[in-house]
């Protein structure tokens, strides 16, 4: 077949309605590789290669019948309307003060595509714009990624990202005036920007090659280095490197006093090791603090010579310990283990608060400094919380959040124990009717999972609702309550939104996590299926009402149930996906979630069963698929498009239902994170005109 053929087929009639439209034929080739002497085709790997005309002309091809089928829903303009109209309020996050002693805060009056970072001269002083993103780029897609004042606050260093890529820039600015500097740092990924005398030091990747794929050639040997003030970036020196180990993370941080530095080496399994250097002692050098890279030990905060720990480490549920610069291994425990999973620590005055999750929401408490429970923190419901708050403050900042309740800053005293309100958004939407509760149903082996609802107060029990079902699932990451705007519409039409705590997260600490990795990843779909089964059993709704959404990990989780149980669900939109589990460790940082997923080449058994769960390899010819809406983009580095890709091309062609089968292929975008709102809002009117159309919904 020549191949431009399937662009021909593309400019073929396509429609909308009850019919599957018409979609490009993908050329098919021979690729066929060979694992433990079981061969497993490959036929769409050329489109591995986002470079390549042909796969850009694959892509124009795909989004165009996508783009048709969905400004051929009548009402998708409306939504997107509706979709502008209750994200319109102001968001406004926690202040906190700086080195300079002055006050900083994001916020977003509504529909800005960034948020802006203001500044005060107190906390209710009046706000001044400090750095705007949106003058950054003439469409938004450049986001804040980090920054960092000198100890001094003369300098004020931002990190930025562009398009929505892992990789990153490091721009300097004079604190007072507001002057760009010439220092500038390129291709910097996964780092901050730490402060250390007349620098700072970032974490970056050798420059890639100008051979077109910056976004998904595999990312090997970070390093960290030092950039001195006033000097270009071919000066900067190199503070770290183990060549030994080039598939691995390196990230320095510096305490507030500048006296320690921490180095934090992980890649290698789910935890991470960490040393300590005294950068008060000339020629120093680091002092290895952990040694399993099994466990997570991270640094709370440090008081003079001795170091707080937050980590795992003979504690699955977390725990807070304390040791010292000079016998770092020696560890005196603060805050035990308890029943609940601890989440974090903050040190705030002469105490610390500690911010559990019980049963996936938000509880806190604050303890002396010495670890003697004082009192729990009253927050405003069940919802997810986060605190802000400095060792010289003796009092604190906390946001609060559910799923109806949009975000609200409180500010709150230490010595009474009181709450009040700092800001709290406008809103032009009544949520009053709306409801939030949260049951257990068992899974395929019998354990509980937990589940949070929310929908109307009037709501039947008789099968038709339309549910939203969401789920995660992986990598110790909890889902907790929060709000969205974007679910206001489909909430008010009689939907359910349905979020469901998987195994593999970290809702339950580690043993929940492990039970959704590698060999036990099943659990994790077992769970979602459960989910969906239970709400049908209990009336909640039916098969052809149900619509599964997950993004990345999630994207996976969708992925897999869809082409495990097909007829259990309508709808199906598997985001930003891994789609391909036996080839995804070769990709970007892909290598980096084997401690979840293991890999295909670490033995035949670990390689048997991806293959029985991988999306991609799962789809059967003459299967009656979900209606699918497959979504990705072209910078996203983190998850590169081609799982997408192939997994959408695959799906097309084995399926014989008349549901429709596309893929959303987002421009000037990436894996989600800085996405700009005029972008999220376009992508959520796409989404939930799919899903209310495919439901059968007014």
């Amino acid at each position: 077949m020549d191949t431009k053929g399937f662009f021909s087929i593309a400019m073929m009639a396509m429609l909308i309605g009850a019919c599957s439209p018409r979609v490009p034929q993908t050329r098919k080739d021979g690729t066929v590789d060979n694992y433990f002497g079981t061969e497993v085709a490959d036929p769409y790997r050329w489109l591995e290669d986002d470079a390549s005309p042909e796969t850009a002309r694959w892509v124009k091809a795909q989004n165009k019948v996508t783009s048709h089928y969905l400004n051929g829903i009548p009402f998708r303009g409306k939504l997107l309307e509706r979709l502008r109209e209750v994200s319109n309020y102001e968001k406004v996050g926690t202040p906190s003060k700086a080195r300079n002693g002055k006050w900083y805060y994001y916020a977003n009056d509504g529909l800005q595509n960034q948020s802006v970072l203001y500044e005060m001269d107190s906390p209710d002083g009046e706000p001044r714009v400090f750095l705007d993103p949106n003058t950054l780029s003439q469409d938004g897609t450049v986001a804040l990624k980090d920054v960092g004042f000198s100890k001094d606050g003369r300098y004020f260093a931002y990190v930025v990202s562009r398009n929505g890529s892992d990789w990153e820039e490091i721009f300097v600015m004079d604190a007072r005036s507001g002057a760009l500097l010439e220092d500038h740092i390129e291709w910097a990924k996964f780092t901050g920007v730490e402060w250390y005398g007349d620098g700072f030091f970032y974490s970056a990747y050798d420059r890639p090659e100008a051979d077109g794929h910056a976004y998904s050639g595999k990312n090997e040997g970070h390093k960290i280095y030092f950039h001195r003030m006033g000097t270009p970036q071919s000066a900067d020196t190199l503070f770290f490197s183990n060549p030994a180990e080039p598939l691995r993370f390196y990230q320095l941080s510096v305490n507030e006093e500048e006296t320690l530095a921490f180095l934090y080496e992980d890649g290698a399994d789910i935890g991470n090791n960490l040393y300590v250097r005294d950068l008060r002692v000339p020629g120093s050098d680091f002092v290895q603090i952990t040694k399993d890279m099994k466990n997570t030990c991270t640094v709370a905060g440090t008081d003079g010579d001795d170091i707080y720990l937050f980590t795992n480490v003979d504690a699955p549920m977390n725990r807070l310990v304390v040791t010292t610069v000079s016998k770092p291994r020696k560890w005196k425990e603060v805050l035990p283990e308890g029943k609940s999973v601890l989440d974090g620590v903050l040190f705030v005055a002469d105490k610390f608060i500690a911010e559990y999750s019980e049963n996936a929401s938000t509880h806190a408490y604050l303890y002396t400094k010495g670890g003697e429970l004082i009192r729990e923190i009253a927050l405003p419901g069940v919802g997810s919380a986060g605190f802000s708050g400095r060792k010289d403050q003796d009092w604190c900042y906390y946001s609060y959040t559910s799923f109806t309740t949009p975000g609200t800053i409180y500010s709150y005293n230490l010595e009474t124990g009181e709450s009040t309100v700092y800001r709290s958004p406008k809103t032009c939407f009544d949520l009053s009717s709306l409801e939030t509760e949260q049951v257990f149903f068992p899974s395929k082996d019998g354990t509980l999972i937990p589940m949070f609802l929310t929908h109307r107060k009037d709501l039947a029990l008789d099968g038709s609702n339309p549910v939203y079902l969401y789920g995660y699932g992986g990598f110790n990451i909890s889902l907790g309550p929060g709000f969205s705007a974007s679910r206001v519409p489909f909430l008010e039409k009689g939907g359910i939104y349905a979020q469901v705590n998987l195994r593999g997260g970290g809702e339950y600490g580690e043993a929940w996590h492990l039970a959704g990795t590698r060999m036990n990843k099943q659990n994790v779909f077992d769970d979602f299926i459960g989910a969906a089964e239970w709400l049908i059993g209990k009336g909640y709704t039916s098969p052809e009402k149900l619509a599964i959404v997950g993004g990345s990990n999630g994207g996976l989780l969708v992925g897999a149930c869809m082409t495990q149980r097909p007829e259990l669900f309508a709808v199906a939109i598997p985001q930003v996906g891994v789609m391909d589990m036996l080839r995804y460790h070769k990709f970007t940082i892909g290598w980096n979630w084997a401690p979840d997923y293991g890999t295909s080449e670490e033995s035949e058994e670990m390689f048997r069963y991806l293959l029985g769960y991988s999306p991609l390899h799962n789809l059967r010819p003459g299967t009656a698929y979900p209606a699918t809406l497959v979504t990705t983009a072209d910078h996203d580095d983190r998850v590169v498009p081609a799982h997408s890709f192939k997994f959408a091309a695959t799906l097309q062609e084995c399926n014989a239902g008349d549901r429709p089968q596309l893929i959303r292929i987002d421009t000037n975008a990436g894996h989600g994170g800085g996405k700009p709102m005029a972008k999220v809002l376009e992508e959520q009117a796409d989404i939930y005109s799919f899903i209310i159309h495919n439901l059968g919904m007014e």
